[in-house]
């Protein structure tokens, strides 16, 4: 008995905590209650979403579409002509997908390659090198009357002038040789997704092949290439000449290279640093005077490289200009003017180029 008044005073203790506890529960809910309201919650309208505009696409100059089509067209021959605003992003072209012969102009991408590998820390401007009389090849160089019985000692920067500012053709060979030959070229075109644009067997090879010879290391000397050439027979030239003109292993679209032009100048090919030490080399150049550069106003940049090939006849496979053009407020355009084959005089030709310099100057929008 007293065992279970015992348990029963422990469960009704229990109860009585409930009882209390519930009491306090409640008091403290009605102190809640009492108190005042918290604040509304305001939600902010969502602010409006603003869209860019597209860029407005400006068209090219009316005038200047219509006069490169009339130069082309009534120039004759094989010719090709683009002019692309680097900052207005709009091209004029005639014929402007035809494969032409660069000649010389391909030297850019034989300075391009080599820029590309002194970005990588692969050489340096500086790096000494030696042409050797073995290193020699034909036509335009220079550079021949310093290679002696030792060789002659310069730097990779030496040879870059001298290949760009003087389109030395044994300078650019040997810069060729370095970086590892045509296929270290076509690879930099291609990683830097470069299209439409050949780039050839070299100096010696190409130039034999125009002529129908097969090249042999005493050509390089003195005018031994021109004799053995003039040994050829009429018609063997003329097959050879026509090959290469109908399919030039070193053959580009002019609007392919203002497209990479206007790129580098851009700076998407190379660093800032060799970008301007390209830009400036091409400017400094030396070589066609009377071509583009003739009808270049005072006050604009001009910066280029030229490109000539051998002639059979009245006739010459490539005859070329391709560059910049800068305005005196830093407009820019990319040119490349490029004669594939033509019997014109050289004066013509020259009036041709000029010509579209001065439709550019003609329609520039400041």
């Amino acid at each position: 008995m007293s065992y279970s008044v015992k348990r029963i005073q422990i469960v009704l203790g229990a109860v009585a905590g409930l009882a209390i506890a519930g009491c306090a529960s409640d008091s403290m809910s009605s102190r809640v209650a009492r108190a005042a309201p918290p604040p509304p919650v305001v939600f902010a309208a969502p602010a409006p979403v603003v869209r860019p505009l597209p860029p407005r696409r400006v068209a090219p100059p009316e005038a200047l579409v219509a006069l490169v089509q009339t130069l082309t067209r009534d120039f004759g021959g094989k010719v090709g002509v683009a002019v692309r605003s680097i900052d207005d992003d709009w091209t004029v072209t005639s014929n402007g997908d035809l494969k032409l012969p660069q000649q010389s102009v391909s030297k850019l991408w034989v300075a391009m390659t080599v820029l590309d590998a002194r970005d990588q820390g692969k050489l340096t401007l500086d790096d000494p090198i030696t042409v050797r009389k073995e290193d020699l090849t034909l036509f335009h160089q220079p550079i021949a009357a310093l290679v002696k019985d030792e060789g002659y000692q310069t730097t990779i920067g030496g040879l870059l002038q001298r290949a760009l500012t003087q389109s030395d053709n044994t300078a650019n060979d040997r810069l060729l040789q370095y970086v590892g030959g045509p296929n270290a070229v076509r690879a930099f075109l291609a990683k830097k997704a470069i299209a439409d644009i050949r780039f050839g067997p070299g100096e010696r090879a190409l130039q034999s092949l125009t002529a129908g010879l097969q090249w042999k290391p005493e050509y390089s000397r003195g005018n031994a290439f021109e004799q053995a050439r003039a040994r050829i027979p009429a018609s063997t030239r003329m097959d050879a000449f026509e090959s290469y003109i109908a399919n030039p292993p070193d053959g580009a679209a002019p609007r392919a290279i203002a497209t990479a032009l206007a790129r580098l100048k851009r700076g998407e090919l190379l660093s800032p640093d060799s970008t301007q030490y390209l830009i400036g080399t091409m400017e400094s150049s030396r070589t066609g005077r009377q071509r583009m550069r003739g009808a270049v106003p005072p006050g604009w940049t001009f910066g280029h490289k030229t490109g000539t090939g051998q002639n059979f006849g009245s006739r010459t496979a490539g005859y070329n200009d391709v560059g910049f053009l800068v305005a005196p407020d830093g407009k820019a355009y990319a040119i490349a003017v490029m004669i594939g084959d033509t019997d014109k005089t050289i004066p013509q030709r020259q009036e041709l180029m000029q010509a579209v310099v001065l439709g550019v100057v003609t329609n520039y929008r400041g």
